[in-house]
């Protein structure tokens, strides 16, 4: 079973019948993919505004997906989230969720669900990262974000990388040489539930559309692997 069928048969009941009642639920009667954005009331969510629209583009160029045009951005608090096939939540601040976010984001992973977590910072010491690494310790356990090895599917679900593509971010952002050469993750029930970057991918897919012609390689393939991945797992 798909992540996707597994999550509508996780949203049975009550919240489905009101999740199927709501606006949000156009998007998963037309759509195989849409790309929702979390926010939260701690940190700063809104960033890296045009990645998302050149992910989106990249699905529609190299996948079949019936992919969303538009992004959607809803709060972690709000119910509707819960019918995502993906979210993606990144800042450079503090995240401290408040008890309906963290209530949210537990339910939505433990139940089939799948989120990208991008640190703007790049950095293993900053505030977005030792703030969200201490939430999912209260959240999973102290030990459940590990890293991923190299051999990960996720390195293969659609192109074939040989472990995490580097950003320039990482190698000239702050010239502190800081490279990471693994991404980390939280199994539920063996599958990937969190994805969590310190490699600032968010600002790297992070440009105007029309720039893209001038990249050598289409950086946002990894993106697709991501999604997917989170499709299909």
């Amino acid at each position: 079973m798909k992540r996707a069928q597994f999550l509508r048969l996780m949203l049975g009941g009550a919240v489905g019948a009101w999740l199927a009642r709501s606006p949000f639920a156009q998007a998963a009667a037309d759509y195989d993919f849409w790309f929702t954005r979390l926010k939260y009331d701690s940190g700063d969510w809104d960033v890296d505004q045009r990645m998302p629209a050149n992910l989106i583009t990249s699905l529609i160029d190299y996948t079949n997906l019936r992919v969303d045009p538009k992004e959607h951005v809803l709060a972690l608090a709000d119910p509707k989230m819960l019918a995502a096939p993906f979210c993606y939540l990144a800042g450079h601040k503090l995240v401290e969720f408040n008890p309906d976010e963290r209530r949210n984001f537990e339910r939505y992973v433990r139940n089939g669900g799948f989120v990208f977590v991008d640190d703007c910072n790049h950095d293993i010491d900053g505030l977005f990262a030792k703030s969200f690494e201490a939430q999912m310790g209260k959240i999973f356990g102290a030990k459940a974000l590990k890293r991923l090895p190299k051999n990960h599917p996720i390195y293969r679900s659609f192109f074939v990388f040989d472990g995490p593509p580097a950003t320039g971010f990482e190698l000239n952002g702050w010239g502190d040489d800081l490279v990471h050469d693994y991404l980390q993750g939280i199994e539920i029930d063996g599958r990937l539930g969190v994805l969590y970057s310190n490699k600032d991918y968010g600002c790297e897919w992070d440009y105007d559309w029309r720039n893209k012609r001038f990249l050598a390689e289409d950086n946002t393939k990894f993106g697709v692997n991501i999604v997917m991945y989170a499709l299909g797992a």
